[in-house]
């Protein structure tokens, strides 16, 4: 029996007795010191891109009440959910109001009708993508930052830059040692592997948010043969690859021999079927993927302790995604983004403005007229037009003097915003 209490002072255990009024045993440990923050987490902006341009945003309207604003920005989607999937929402949801169809906790990697759809859709690739080694989320960006719970913070991280916010900002919460390949002009905005540098975790997106930019099958290929010659493993982000045109375009890294020993590929329904603001994404690990341990394994104990599964009326409306009836249904969808990036394109391409883009992915790249500054021109877009794009520089030091443009306005904002870029 313990009649006092310990207290922990400059690092010492210190026993105090306690007071009468407190009998029997007594197990509290209190501390004098405070606690330890993330000191990693310190080390960011202290602004996420998106937020700094929705507060310039909210400035100009404030002294621009009468101004319109041609929002080219931030990518959410502005068409409505197709009707099979708002049909199969009801449906589910209808279910879930009788015993005998009710749905509770569900499966940790995910309901298997879904896993199998979602399989069966690489499968029409050719792409040998097993049910098993499917796991079912909220989202891509979710996956991208919680994935680092499996790996050690001594790993090197190679970035592309410019590159998508999340990657950085959860490499270095992690406090991990960040590098960067630089994609430029010259090179199209899809940097290669330098065989004299080591990374030991590799973020790829293709089609790349922000530039557009699609690598090719020979050039995937590439950065494969680095990470299985380096013991480096690729987190693939494939969120855009129903956007992708050109046939000879890779869809998936598990198009490329050995991708399967050295990859991770991470989708989401957000912009391929306006999941935006209904949150689907799904995570690929093949159970061929073994370092120390394997990683199959270790992402499901992950998502068994810290995810407690996707809403099952979501993931029936996932499913439906992928009957033919839905890509057909999504794709038209597609196909309207797709012509909103040709006009911003072809409205830059008139005024004599370089950009990248736009052809194989819903983002246009454009090169800031006489080398402006990113935000700078960002500002004379807004404040002249009412055009909102995202400043380059946002993506990285190789974005400056870019300006990202995102083709899911809606077609009036997209031809209203285009007539000005033409005439810059």
């Amino acid at each position: 029996m313990r009649h006092h209490r310990t207290v922990i002072q400059n690092g010492n255990a210190v026993p105090v007795p306690l007071p009468g009024r407190y009998p029997g045993p007594y197990f509290d440990i209190e501390r004098f010191d405070s606690m330890k923050v993330n000191h990693h987490a310190l080390e960011l902006e202290q602004n996420y891109l998106f937020s700094e341009v929705a507060k310039r945003i909210r400035a100009f309207q404030a002294e621009n009440p009468d101004k319109e604003l041609l929002k080219l920005s931030i990518g959410d989607v502005t068409r409505p959910l197709a009707k099979i999937i708002t049909d199969e929402i009801k449906a589910a949801a209808e279910d879930m109001a009788h015993a005998e169809t009710f749905h509770g906790y569900g499966a940790e990697q995910g309901e298997a009708f879904l896993r199998k759809a979602i399989a069966a859709y690489y499968h029409k690739r050719g792409i040998a993508v097993d049910a098993e080694d499917v796991f079912i989320s909220d989202g891509a960006k979710c996956d991208l930052g919680n994935l680092c719970d499996l790996f050690d913070a001594d790993n090197t991280v190679l970035l592309p830059n410019p590159v998508y916010p999340v990657y950085y900002d959860t490499s270095i919460m992690s406090g991990r040692r960040v590098i960067f390949g630089d994609g430029t002009k010259e090179n199209g905005f899809l940097p290669m592997p330098d065989p004299a540098v080591h990374a030991d975790i590799i973020y790829l997106c293709s089609p790349n948010n922000p530039t557009g930019a699609v690598y090719t099958k020979e050039q995937l290929a590439e950065w494969v043969a680095y990470a299985r010659e380096n013991g480096a493993l690729i987190l693939f982000d494939a969120a855009y690859e129903a956007y992708i045109r050109d046939p000879a375009l890779p869809h998936s890294i598990f198009e490329i021999e050995g991708a399967e020993t050295c990859a991770i590929e991470i989708n989401s329904l957000s912009k391929t079927a306006g999941f935006t603001g209904v949150r689907c994404g799904w995570t690929v690990v093949p159970r061929t993927l073994q370092f120390e341990a394997s990683l199959h394994d270790m992402w499901f104990r992950r998502m068994a302790t810290k995810y407690n599964g996707t809403s099952y009326i979501i993931q029936r409306a996932a499913a439906k995604v992928f009957t033919d009836e839905g890509i057909a249904a999504v794709h038209r969808d597609i196909d309207y983004y797709m012509e909103n990036a040709r006009i911003i394109k072809a409205a830059l391409t008139k005024a004599g403005i370089h950009s990248v883009g736009g052809e194989n992915a819903p983002y246009v790249w454009m090169e800031c007229p006489d080398h402006a500054d990113s935000w700078a021109f960002f500002d004379k877009l807004l404040y002249t037009y009412g055009i909102a794009g995202t400043p380059g520089v946002g993506f990285g030091t190789a974005g400056q003097g870019w300006l990202r443009f995102s083709s899911f306005g809606t077609r009036e904002t997209v031809e209203k915003a285009a007539a000005y870029l033409a005439a810059l």
